[in-house]
């Protein structure tokens, strides 16, 4: 981790979505075909660890794994969906920034964020969707916000910026690669920055058999407590749980 100081900020490429079935180079891996799972190729996309990850819960659609370093339980990269499948999918949500409802789900993080919160500080909505509902929500409470996404919002000079905030609402199960996502965001984060994200948690393998998570093709990623708390010490933060499916990491400094 870089620690926070003074010296030249850091310009990271834009994120673009993540290509079908290609595995993380820098992980010693093989294609996965479908039906053939063979844990000991992978890595785990979070912690890169290369120990084989355990088969945690198989379903009939794809198979899921669970890190042994990071409690991560992720799907392989060969049942990820293209690019074209992906945005298919979003397509079909209808997350209207003017809807209460919407607005009162997202509350969850928004109202304990913005109390820690100086003022002026300036946010990133990362993955903010075609309905950046949150930054609207922040906007108006007096702090600006810009947004990202890589479907519907592809601002490069939003990944060059510097902020005190940044948030991620339903975003990090999407992830394909989660390793760089986090550290890219986590180094626009300024020092004594906080990075909210909201993501509902891995409880027991028992629920997971049963769990409406899982039958989003989207989901690839899923983060238990575990999980987080292995996160905030890889990145020297403190980590404070909200809710059931909200958590802050605040940047040290």
């Amino acid at each position: 981790m870089t620690p926070c100081g003074n010296g030249a900020m850091t310009r990271f490429t834009p994120i673009a979505p993540a290509p079908q079935n290609r595995a993380d180079q820098t992980c010693p891996t093989d294609i996965l075909f479908k039906g053939e799972i063979t844990p000991s190729i992978l890595c785990c996309p979070l912690c890169k660890s290369a120990p084989a990850p355990k088969t945690y819960h198989q379903d009939k659609r794809r198979p899921y794994l669970q890190c042994a370093k990071c409690s991560l339980v992720f799907v392989p990269p060969a049942y990820h969906l293209s690019k074209k499948q992906e945005k298919a999918e979003y397509d079909l949500h209808r997350n209207n920034p003017d809807d209460t409802g919407y607005r009162t789900f997202l509350d969850r993080l928004f109202s304990p964020l913005r109390q820690r919160l100086p003022t002026a500080s300036r946010g990133l909505d990362f993955g903010c969707g075609p309905g950046p509902a949150l930054s609207m929500m922040f906007e108006e409470a007096g702090f600006p916000m810009a947004v990202y996404d890589p479907f519907y919002a592809q601002n490069p000079n939003a990944l060059a910026g510097r902020y005190d905030f940044i948030t991620a609402t339903e975003v990090v199960e999407h992830l394909y690669n989660p390793a760089r996502d986090l550290q890219l965001l986590w180094g626009l984060l300024r020092c004594g920055g906080y990075l909210g994200i909201m993501t509902k948690r891995v409880l027991t393998k028992e629920s997971f058999s049963r769990w409406h998570y899982t039958h989003d093709p989207t989901h690839v990623c899923f983060f238990s407590l575990a999980t987080f708390q292995w996160l905030a010490d890889h990145l020297n933060a403190d980590l404070e749980i909200i809710c059931k499916d909200v958590i802050l990491l605040h940047k040290r400094g």
